[in-house]
This record gives C-alpha cells, sequence and structure tokens, in this order.
C-alpha cells in the first residue's frame, strides 16, 4: 500500500516503482506492480537493499550518479524477489528531494516480460506480413514436385527440399528408402530435428550450425563430404550431400538437398586405412628384421646342416626332428663353440614358422644395463639417447622364433620380467604404456651348468623350467672324434670358397692330427684352424697349424671371468689331461703330472667336477 505521505510522489508510474529514503536504506512507498514483482505485499517501511541479489557496488555508483545528475539507469545490478528468486530489471532512478531528505524514485523494467513482449510482437509481425509468403512458398515447392515428380523419384540420390522455416516440402522416394521415413512423417516438419539432430559422437547437433540451415537463411550453397543423418529406426547412416537455395524469383524461398549414402564406401576406405596401417607397421618391422639380419649375418653361415656321423650328433638330429614341427620351448645345452646356434636354426628350419626369421638374441654380446632395450624396445624419449621408436627382439620375432644365446647372462633381475611376457605372450617397450601381443617360439642355449647356476642365485628356476621344457645336450667335439673328418671337408669346402681358392687334400696325416687334438674352442676352433691352414697351405696338400689359442698373459687384465667360467675351464682341462694321459692319473706320464698336482688331489677334483671314465 501507499504511504499516504508519499503516495503523491508515485502518481503516474507506470510499472514496478518504488520511494527509497536514502540515508535510511527505507522504502517510502510503492505500487502494487512493485509488490507483485518483488513477491511483498509489505514493501513499505522495508529495506530495499535485501531486494540486491548481486552487483552492490554498481548500486552504490548507480544511486551516486542519479543524486549527480538528476537521474540514472543501469543493468548491472541483479535484484532478487523476496523468495530470493533472481529478476533481470533495467532499474531507473530520479533524485527527490523533500524537506531536506534525499530520496530516490526507483523504477524497475522487468527484462524479461519485456523480451516476450518484443517476441510476441515480432511473431504477429511475422504472422501478420508472413501468411501470404507462406502459402506462395508452399505453392512455389508444390509446384515444384509436380512438375518433377517423375524425375525427383527416378533418382538414385535421395532429394528433400524445406521451406525458409526448415519445414519439409517435399521427399523423394530414394530418400524416403534411406531413411526409412515416409512423407506423412517428414512433410511439414522441421527435418533438422527429424534426421540431422545429432552428431556421431551423441553430442547434440544445434539447427544454427547445420549447413543446410545456412542455405536457406544466408544463400550458401554447402557441400559437405561425411556428415550422418539418422534414420526412424535410430541408425545412423554415412552421407554426403549438397544443400542449394531455391529462389521464386528474387524471392529466397528455401533450399534443396541432394544427398548420397556413403556408410558403404566410408567402411571400405575405413578397413582399407586399417589394411594400409597394418602394411605400414608389418613394412617397418620388416625393415626393422632386415636391418637385424644385415647386422647379424656379416658373413655367409658356414651351413644350414647340422654335419657328422657320430652316434651324439645322429641323435640330436632325431631330437631336432621330434621337437622342431612344435611350438615346444628348447633348451640347447653346451660348451662355447659346439655349434648351439646351429642347432637352433635347424629346429626353427623344421617349424611352421620357418618361413619367418629366426631372431637371434646374444645376451653376452650387450652390456647388461641395455639387455632390456634390446628384448623389449623402447619409444622416443624413454632414456637418453632413444632417439626414435625401435622394437624389441621380442617384438621383431613374432609370428617367428626368438633365439636367446647365452641365457645365463641375462641379469636375474630381468629374468622375471622376460618371464612374464612369455607366460602373458605380451611386451610393452620401455617409455610406453602399451602392451603389444606375442606370438612367438623360444628357443634358448646356455654353456654353464643350470643347476649350479640355479643354486648360486644367478637363473631363476621358473624360467629354465618354462625354456627347458624340450632339452637338447650338445657334446663337445672331443667327445665325438668321428665327426672331425666330415666336418673337416665341409668346413675347407666353404674356407676355400670363400678365399676363392683351391681346395687342397687332407692327407692322414693332417686328419690324424686334428682328432688328436681336444679341441676346446669345439666347433668354432676347427673351422678357424680350416681356414687358416686353406690360407697358409702353399701346395695341393693341406697344412695343418695348431695353435693355443689362449696364450699365458695374453688376456688383458680388464677381462674378467665368472666362478662358473673358471670351473668350466678347469673341467675341460682336466678332461683334456685325462684323454691324452690315457684315462691314467699317477705315474710320470699320468694327468696328475701333466696338471702339476698330487695325485690325490686329482682325484679329489674328479669327484667334485662328477667326471668319469665316460667322459674322456
Amino acid at each position: 500500500m501507499l504511504d499516504t505521505d508519499f503516495d503523491s510522489f508515485l502518481t503516474g508510474a507506470f510499472g514496478p516503482t518504488v520511494l527509497l529514503h536514502l540515508s535510511q536504506d527505507r522504502i517510502l512507498a510503492a505500487n502494487q506492480e512493485a509488490e507483485a514483482l518483488l513477491g511483498d505485499d509489505a514493501l513499505t517501511g522495508s529495506h530495499f537493499a535485501r531486494f540486491v541479489a548481486a552487483g552492490m557496488e554498481a548500486f552504490v555508483v548507480f544511486i551516486t550518479e542519479a543524486q549527480y545528475r538528476g537521474t540514472a539507469w543501469t543493468r548491472q545490478v541483479t535484484l532478487q524477489s523476496a523468495d530470493q528468486t533472481p529478476l533481470q530489471c533495467e532499474v531507473t532512478g530520479r533524485a527527490v528531494y523533500h524537506d531536506g531528505q534525499n530520496m530516490l524514485l526507483l523504477h524497475m523494467l522487468d527484462l524479461e516480460t519485456l523480451e516476450q513482449h518484443a517476441a510476441e510482437a515480432e511473431a504477429r509481425k511475422i504472422y501478420n506480413g508472413g501468411l501470404i509468403e507462406w502459402h506462395r512458398a508452399q505453392s512455389f515447392f508444390a509446384e515444384l514436385e509436380r512438375e518433377n515428380q517423375l524425375i525427383l523419384n527416378a533418382a538414385g540420390e535421395g532429394i528433400y527440399g524445406v521451406n525458409a522455416d526448415g519445414k519439409t516440402t517435399f521427399v523423394n522416394r530414394a530418400a524416403q528408402e534411406m531413411l526409412g521415413w515416409t512423407t506423412q512423417d517428414l512433410l511439414g516438419q522441421d527435418i533438422h530435428a527429424k534426421i540431422h539432430h545429432h552428431y556421431l559422437t551423441g553430442e547434440q547437433y544445434p539447427s544454427h550450425e547445420c549447413p543446410i540451415y545456412q542455405s536457406f537463411r544466408y544463400e550458401q550453397v554447402n557441400r559437405i563430404e561425411d556428415e550422418v543423418f539418422w534414420r526412424k529406426d535410430g541408425k545412423p547412416i554415412r552421407v554426403e550431400y549438397v544443400s542449394t537455395p531455391i529462389y521464386d524469383g528474387p524471392q529466397l524461398v528455401g533450399a534443396v538437398v541432394i544427398f548420397r549414402d556413403i556408410t558403404e564406401r566410408w567402411e571400405n576406405e575405413r578397413k582399407l586405412r586399417v589394411a594400409m596401417d597394418e602394411v605400414a607397421a608389418l613394412r617397418d618391422q620388416l625393415e626393422e628384421e632386415n636391418a637385424y639380419l644385415q647386422e647379424a649375418i656379416s658373413i655367409e653361415r658356414a651351413h644350414h646342416d647340422i654335419i657328422g656321423r657320430s652316434d651324439a650328433t645322429q641323435g640330436i638330429i632325431k631330437q631336432v626332428e621330434l621337437v622342431g614341427p612344435t611350438d615346444t620351448s628348447v633348451m640347447i645345452h653346451g660348451e662355447s663353440g659346439v655349434g648351439k646356434s646351429l642347432i637352433a636354426s635347424a629346429v626353427h628350419g623344421e617349424s611352421s614358422r620357418k618361413r619367418r626369421p629366426m631372431i637371434h638374441f646374444k645376451a653376452g654380446a650387450v652390456s647388461p644395463e641395455k639387455i632390456e632395450s634390446e628384448l623389449f624396445g623402447h619409444v622416443r624419449g624413454a632414456f637418453a639417447g632413444a632417439l626414435k621408436d625401435r622394437p624389441g627382439k621380442l617384438e621383431l620375432a613374432h609370428g617367428g622364433t626368438l633365439f636367446i644365446d647365452e641365457v645365463a647372462d641375462i641379469p636375474i633381475q630381468l629374468q622375471s620380467h622376460l618371464l612374464d611376457a612369455l607366460q602373458n605372450r605380451v611386451a610393452t617397450r620401455l617409455g610406453d604404456d602399451r602392451s603389444r601381443s606375442l606370438d612367438l617360439r623360444v628357443i634358448a642355449s646356455t654353456n654353464r651348468d643350470v643347476d649350479r647356476e640355479v643354486q648360486a642365485g644367478r637363473l631363476r628356476q621358473d624360467l629354465m623350467l618354462h625354456l627347458g621344457v624340450f632339452p637338447i645336450l650338445c657334446l663337445p667335439l672331443r667327445d665325438r672324434p668321428e665327426d672331425i673328418p666330415v666336418l673337416t671337408i665341409h668346413l675347407l669346402r666353404i674356407a676355400c670358397k670363400r678365399l676363392g681358392r683351391k681346395v687342397p687334400i687332407v692327407t692322414e696325416g693332417a686328419m690324424r692330427k686334428l682328432q688328436d687334438y681336444h679341441w676346446p674352442g669345439n666347433v668354432r676352433e676347427l673351422a678357424n684352424v680350416i681356414e687358416r691352414g686353406a690360407i697358409v697351405s702353399q701346395s695341393d696338400k693341406l697344412q695343418v697349424e695348431i695353435q693355443s689359442q689362449v696364450i699365458q698373459g695374453a688376456l688383458p687384465t680388464s677381462t674378467l671371468l665368472s666362478e662358473a667360467d673358471v670351473e668350466n675351464i678347469r673341467r675341460t682341462n682336466i678332461i683334456a689331461c685325462m684323454k691324452r694321459a690315457g684315462g691314467k692319473v699317477s705315474g710320470n706320464k699320468g694327468a696328475a703330472a701333466l696338471l702339476g698336482i698330487k695325485p690325490t688331489t686329482l682325484y679329489s677334483r674328479l669327484k667334485k667336477l662328477g667326471l668319469s671314465e665316460n667322459d674322456w
């Protein structure tokens, strides 16, 4: 209600108006519109500040401006009703002075109501002024469809028309078949809301962002090569379309859309991209394999078959024939130089994986800190010096065979990582978080006593059990002297072919000399002796010069031997001495005398090493 002393100030006020006492922040008078807007029928006498929801600083500036200029207005103050509902208002103030008091006549214009009135006025204007144009556009499209009905329905592309309000005016038969919607479903409807309402990601597609909307609003021809329309059953189809503005004389009346279902083509292109990516990945892998093979095979391979006539060699051949066609893990035991890598190649050659390369990883040839990177690979930046992505040997062997030469040289802390990769058939490059599946066969070799290495804590027993499903023992050359003649002839032919020389004759004396030697370096040492003989032989007879491969004091001081290496050398040396002594321990020509130790000491060592007459 109006205060009887101040109600005269509100006379003639239009809209919500209150009279404020500025120094007291008290409402002196308020009309019914203000009470309705603020939701309080007892405004008079209350404080106005409680109706300011935000922008109090702007409200103070507004009051100051009104007092200084006499009048002011602002939209920077957010008011609220008594129940704290926000009100967007334009506030106008006029300074009033009465009996020496500063007052402010405050008028509040509700912007939401104002906008609603403006929209209603615009709609009324459009309705009143555009009804004729609407009927004219409808008639235009109806005539267009009638004149071209046969052409539209015969076209293989989907065609539909929209008027200037985005309402569907016609749809040809191909469009109905592709979309599943009928003319009854679409005619007179907002077609964007029917078939073009969401992106494939599920995100809403606003109509004002649609290129078709731009055609009938801004007179633009738009060609889109990859979007989706939604069928009536809710399934998307990928389409390419052209939307073209349509005119009736100078008047823009809508647009025609011609579209084509490219779902099958897009899927084929997607499959092609996937296939090309796979081809690129395979090409990269083949390039890596080729680089690896070029690096690994620096000389012509000596042979691709196991050579020998001894029972031990023939037994190995039978084992290779048995295990080769399977995917079983193989562990090859034998001294250095006996041909463990040759046996691994033979096993791989008998398998179904022989069309893929056998990747050779020699653990002892890689520094311990680089073994993990060599096995598992790395991505760029994984560590200092990692300048590009590089697959590891496990990855390169995918689909083929991985030969781990001297597996005992892999650090114990890395063996569990290797076991996990082999058991789970996945490998993760250093610095990467993506695992790659593995399909490979593993062949391993060692020249050490596995049981002793496990007890010493240098080998994990679970890894050896995983790798040693099918063990193959390769005896040293001294234990199969009957193989020396055929190996000699084979190696001599290869050496002479490489050197471009005529193959000399191997005399009985030369062969006897070769068979009498104990060959601590095994077949590798024999190959070196044969090649050296092929070089120094000046006549048609092979000249054999066997030199000790280890010269006293020749080892550099930096060479370190493990306890297993020392024990292996001691074992080999004792066997050679026992063989030269004919199995005799004591006496002037006994093995103890050759070693320079007491017979009792030699007997003790033979027992400790588990050596018997069968070993020599």
